[in-house]
C-alpha cells in the first residue's frame, strides 16, 4: 500500500521537503531572528496557512470519500462547484485581509517594532492576493491525490519552494533589508502562480481530468465492463454505453459535512499557529525562532507521519467502500489497512523523535548556522524543536485516526478534541508567556489529549487497529534513549557536526529495527 506509490513520487516529496527546508535556511541566511524575519515569516506562511485551515485537509476529508462513489463525470462536475466556491471565498478573505491589516498585524505579530508594522501591513497585501491561488491549488493538489499523482501533488512544492529559495538567497547576498522583503513579495506571487500552472498541467496530462479544469462540457461516466444493471456494492449506477452521454450536475455533500472536516483539518493548523503567534510577545524575533524551531518538527512529522496517512488514505477508503462487515463493522481489509498504517506512522515517529532529540543541535547548525543567525539564536532553536519532538508521537496516531473518521463521516469528534486542544492552549498564554520551550510542551500536552479522544471516538475496534506490543516496544526504548541522554550518558548527543548528526541517525534506525522486530506488523506494513 505505501512502497507502491513508486519510488519516483517518494523522491519527489523528499526532494520538496527539503527544498521546502532549504528556503527556511536562506530565510534565516537573510532576516535572521529579526523583526524583519518576523515579518518574512507572516507574509509567506499565511496564505498556505488559511488554505490548509480552510480547505486543504478539508477537500480531502470529503471529496476523497465523494468521489470514491462518484463516476467520471460527476467527479469533473463537483471539482468545477467546489472550483468557483473556493475563489470566491479566496477573494472575500483576500479583502477582509487588506482592510483589517492593522489590527491582524497586532494579533499575529505582537512583538513587532511600531517601526514594521507598516510593513507588515504592506506584505499582508502580499498574501491578500496570493490567498484564492493557494485555495485552487489545496482543490487541484486533492484532485491529483484521489488519482494517485504522487508526482504531480509533490512536484507542485518544488515549484513553489524552487523560486523562493532563489529569491531568498538573491536577497540575503543583495540586500537583506526592507527593500528586499518588499521585492519578496513579487517573487512569492510569481510562485504561488507557476504552481498553479503546474497543478493545471499535470491534471490536463492525465486521461479523463481535462474537462474538469477550466471545460464546460461534459463526457460519458466511466464505464465498467460489467453487465447492464450490475453494481459493486457501494458505488451508484453509471450509464450504459449506448446511452446518449448528458451534462452531469455537480452533487455536493451536505454543508455540515465541509463543516466538520473544515474544522478536523483546520484546528490542527491552528495550535502551531497560535504557539507561534504567542511566541511572538516574547519580544522581536521570537516569532521567527518558534518558526524555525517547529520546521525541525514539522519535516519529519510531514515527511514520514502524515505521508503515511496520505498514501493511505485512498486505500483505506475503499477498503472501507468495499468490504463492509456484519453490523457495519469494517471487514478484514479494512482493518488490516489501518493496522498497516498504524504500524508505520508510530514507528516512524519514534524514529524521528529519536534523531531529533539527539541531532537537533547539530542539525540547526548545518540548516541555519550561516548568515544572520547568531549561537544564542541556534540554541533557542535547537532547544525549542527538541523538546517539539515528544508531539510527533500523538500526532502518528491522530494522522492515522482521522482518516477512519473522515471515511465514517465522524469528522465531529475529532472538531470537538480540536477545540478544545485550543482552548486548552490559548489558555496557558500566561503560563508560558514567549517562552519557546512552554509552549512547546504545551503543544505536547493537547496534542497527547486530542490523540486519546479521537481513538476513544473510534470505539472498541480500535483494539484491533493498534499495533500495541510495537506501540510499547518503541516507545519504552525512545524514554530510555531520552533518560540515557538526560544522565549525560550520551556525551555526543549535545555535540554538533557528522558525529552527532551520525548518532541521531543511527538512534532512527535503531528503532526502525526494533519495530521490526517487535512483531510482525512493521513487517506487513512495509510489504503491502
Amino acid at each position: 500500500m505505501f512502497l507502491k506509490a513508486g519510488a519516483l513520487s517518494l523522491a519527489l516529496l523528499l526532494a520538496s521537503r527539503l527544498l521546502g527546508l532549504a528556503r527556511e535556511s536562506a530565510q534565516a541566511a537573510a532576516f535572521g531572528t529579526s523583526g524583519l524575519g518576523d515579518v518574512a515569516v507572516l507574509m509567506l506562511t499565511l496564505p498556505d496557512w488559511l488554505a490548509g485551515l480552510l480547505a486543504s485537509g478539508a477537500l480531502a476529508y470529503v471529496l476523497l470519500p465523494h468521489w470514491a462513489r462518484q463516476p467520471r463525470a460527476a467527479q469533473r462536475a463537483t471539482q468545477r462547484a467546489v472550483a468557483w466556491g473556493l475563489l470566491a471565498l479566496g477573494g472575500a478573505l483576500g479583502l477582509a485581509i487588506w482592510l483589517g491589516r492593522g489590527p491582524l498585524v497586532a494579533l499575529l505579530a505582537a512583538g513587532l517594532a511600531p517601526d514594521l508594522r507598516g510593513l507588515a501591513g504592506q506584505s499582508l497585501g502580499w498574501s491578500a492576493l496570493a490567498l484564492p491561488a493557494a485555495l485552487l491549488a489545496a482543490l487541484w493538489a486533492t484532485r491529483l491525490q484521489h488519482e494517485r499523482d504522487f508526482v504531480g501533488m509533490y512536484g507542485a512544492n518544488l515549484v513553489v519552494n524552487g523560486v523562493l529559495v532563489a529569491a531568498l538567497l538573491l536577497i540575503a547576498f543583495n540586500d537583506p533589508s526592507t527593500q528586499g522583503l518588499v521585492q519578496l513579495g513579487g517573487y512569492f506571487l510569481l510562485a504561488m502562480g507557476l504552481r498553479l500552472g503546474w497543478l493545471f498541467w499535470r491534471q490536463r496530462a492525465r486521461p479523463g481530468l481535462a474537462a474538469a479544469v477550466i471545460r464546460r462540457d461534459e463526457t460519458m461516466p466511466e464505464i465498467r465492463n460489467e453487465a447492464p444493471g450490475m453494481q459493486r456494492p457501494g458505488l451508484p449506477l453509471v450509464a450504459d454505453p449506448r446511452q446518449r452521454s448528458v451534462p452531469t450536475p455537480a452533487h455536493l455533500p451536505a454543508t455540515s459535512v465541509w463543516l466538520w472536516a473544515a474544522l478536523s483539518a483546520g484546528l490542527p493548523l491552528a495550535l502551531p499557529f497560535a504557539a507561534r503567534s504567542m511566541a511572538s510577545s516574547g519580544g522581536e524575533g521570537a516569532l521567527a525562532t518558534f518558526n524555525y524551531a517547529w520546521k525541525l518538527v514539522e519535516l519529519p512529522l510531514i515527511l514520514a507521519i502524515q505521508l503515511v496517512a496520505t498514501l493511505a488514505f485512498p486505500a483505506i477508503t475503499q477498503a472501507f467502500a468495499r468490504d463492509a462487515g456484519a453490523a457495519g463493522q469494517p471487514g478484514a481489509d479494512a482493518t488490516q489497512a489501518v493496522r498497516n498504517a498504524f504500524a508505520l506512522a508510530w514507528t516512524l515517529a519514534c524514529a524521528t523523535a529519536a534523531g531529533l532529540l539527539l541531532g537537533a543541535p547539530a542539525l540547526t547548525q548545518l540548516l541555519f548556522g550561516w548568515g544572520r543567525m547568531g549561537p544564542d539564536a541556534l540554541a533557542r532553536v535547537a532547544a525549542w524543536g527538541a523538546a517539539g519532538a515528544w508531539g510527533l508521537l500523538p500526532q502518528a496516531l491522530i494522522a492515522v485516526a482521522l482518516t477512519v473518521l473522515a471515511t465514517q463521516g465522524r469528522m465531529r469528534w475529532a472538531a470537538g478534541a480540536y477545540a478544545l486542544a485550543l482552548g486548552a492552549l490559548l489558555a496557558a498564554a500566561g503560563w508560558a508567556g514567549g517562552d519557546g520551550l512552554r509552549l512547546m510542551g504545551a503543544l505536547n500536552a493537547v496534542l497527547a489529549g486530542v490523540a486519546l479522544g479521537i481513538l476513544v471516538a473510534l470505539g472498541p475496534v480500535v483494539r484491533r487497529w493498534l499495533p500495541a506490543r510495537l506501540m510499547v516496544v518503541t516507545g519504552a526504548a525512545l524514554g530510555m534513549l531520552a533518560l540515557a541522554q538526560a544522565a549525560g550518558a550520551l556525551p555526543a548527543s549535545a555535540g554538533q557536526g557528522m558525529p552527532a548528526l551520525a548518532l541521531a541517525l543511527a538512534a532512527a534506525l535503531a528503532m526502525v529495527g526494533l519495530g521490526a522486530m517487535a512483531g510482525p506488523d512493521l513487517r506487513q506494513a512495509l510489504r503491502r
